[in-house]
């Protein structure tokens, strides 16, 4: 890997980390799951820096990298409204009565 950890920091959109590693993609699958993508990547990667602090800066990419992957690959295999990362999958619409819910008592 030859980016630096500045460098990633300057990354903005999913192609730009996935071309920081060097990684191949499906642009379908990234244009239709991109910010779920971005969403779990930073989940991923929050972890790494909370369980990981000493990482030195080629560790923590390499890490990163595969981070990216495997956040690409929850998408490639799952939607996202199965892995609800965004409140709007989680909230029950409050003018909608499911029909688990209805009884016929």
């Amino acid at each position: 890997m030859t980016g630096t950890i500045d460098e990633f920091k300057k990354l903005v959109d999913a192609e730009e980390f996935f071309q920081f590693f060097n990684m191949s993609y499906d642009l379908e699958v990234v244009n239709v799951n991109r910010l779920h993508i971005l969403k779990k990547f930073s989940q991923y990667m929050q972890e790494i820096d909370d369980n990981s602090p000493d990482l030195n800066q080629e560790e923590r990419l390499n890490q990163y990298s595969l981070a990216l992957q495997k956040a690409y690959q929850v998408f490639v295999e799952s939607t996202p409204h199965e892995q609800k990362l965004f409140k709007v999958f989680n909230d029950k619409p409050k003018n909608v009565v499911t029909l688990t819910e209805i009884t016929s008592d």
